[in-house]
């Protein structure tokens, strides 16, 4: 697979603040370059096939909304080796109990990452299939980026600001799913159900 650190952003982006993880690694990838031994992810739920990458990368830097317990939109950074215990505190979603066994298993053949970092949020609604970020959560999107950029400091990895942001069509996911787009498109609670 053939890359040292992985930034991974993983969650649902069409089940409202589930998709926070997704959106900070896009947000990343738009505003900074990094060089080629370092990947930006969309890992989307993805949850077992993300073995091989996982195992791959020395270093894993995960962006993903947790239920830390904590006040909606209420961000934490986790260090380390606690970093598998967040990833399955209250289960939100079928992609955390995927990626909690995604890193016991790199664990179990000896090739987990020597470092490993979580930036979470707490989400403030997930029962909106179709929906968004909710406004609180989107607005720590820049939080996010900026402790996953220190984080990178850190572990001493290089990269360097844009000096143009990637456009839509450059993103780490499938442009249908761009933010700006699928918020535009949703149809008016008054034409569906909800």
């Amino acid at each position: 697979v053939g890359f040292e650190t992985l930034i991974l952003g993983i969650g649902n982006p069409l089940w409202a603040d589930e998709g926070f993880g997704v959106r900070a690694a896009e947000q990343l990838n738009a505003q900074y370059e990094f060089p080629p031994e370092v990947r930006v992810m969309d890992g989307g739920t993805l949850g077992l096939m993300l073995l091989p990458y996982v195992r791959s990368a020395k270093n894993l830097l995960i962006f993903d909304a947790i239920d830390f317990g904590l006040e909606p939109a209420e961000m934490k950074v986790i260090v380390g080796d606690d970093v598998p215990k967040f990833m399955g505190v209250k289960k939100m979603s079928m992609h955390q109990t995927g990626f909690q066994e995604v890193l016991m298993s790199a664990e179990m053949f000896g090739q987990a990452p020597e470092k490993l970092a979580l930036v979470g949020v707490q989400p403030e609604l997930l029962n909106d299939y179709g929906g968004s970020l909710r406004e609180s959560v989107k607005a720590r999107l820049p939080e996010a980026v900026e402790a996953g950029l220190g984080i990178l400091r850190d572990w001493a990895i290089e990269y360097r600001k844009r000096d143009r942001p990637l456009e839509n069509t450059d993103l780490t996911g499938p442009d249908a799913i761009n933010m700006d787009e699928y918020e535009a498109g949703r149809p008016d609670t008054k034409e569906t159900w909800r």
